[in-house]
């Protein structure tokens, strides 16, 4: 379910990140796109499960104008990671995060924790725990017509 939060409607909060490649990013980079911003782990087993579905939505709708970050909250960072995003054929941008990244985002209450950012970089929805397909294809709808 789509949480009602404080955070819907307000710009979302920008952050610099390095992803998995060494690559430098904002946030505020995707202004324009709309931004699936997901915090997960490689130990949580719905995020495990969530992993190809935002693979294929990354591979359906990126060149429509959706990016797909994810925002990894292992303890052991790219040790763990970069062989789960090998093995799981994640395909769109991966960061590290910390407590101070999900703090501006009002704390990381469960993961995973999906936010929909859309492209005038405001959020248009929350979401705690797993998210079914129908949920996710319901809320891209919104952006790229039915799915």
């Amino acid at each position: 379910m789509w949480m009602v939060h404080s955070f819907l409607g307000v710009t979302a909060p920008n952050f610099a990140a390095t992803d998995s490649k060494g690559a430098n990013f904002k946030l505020s980079d995707y202004a324009g796109k709309v931004v699936l911003l997901n915090f997960w782990a490689t130990w949580c087993k719905p995020c495990e499960q969530e992993t190809p579905m935002l693979a294929e939505f990354q591979r359906t709708y990126g060149a429509q104008g959706l990016e797909v970050v994810g925002i990894s909250m292992d303890e052991d960072g790219w040790k763990s990671v970069r062989p789960f995003m090998e093995s799981h054929h994640v395909n769109y941008r991966v960061a590290l995060g910390d407590d101070a990244l999900a703090k501006l985002y009002g704390g990381v209450e469960s993961l995973p924790e999906t936010l929909l950012i859309g492209p005038d970089g405001r959020v248009m929805a929350r979401h705690v725990g797993a998210v079914t397909r129908k949920q996710f294809e319901h809320d891209l709808a919104r952006f790229f017509g039915k799915t």
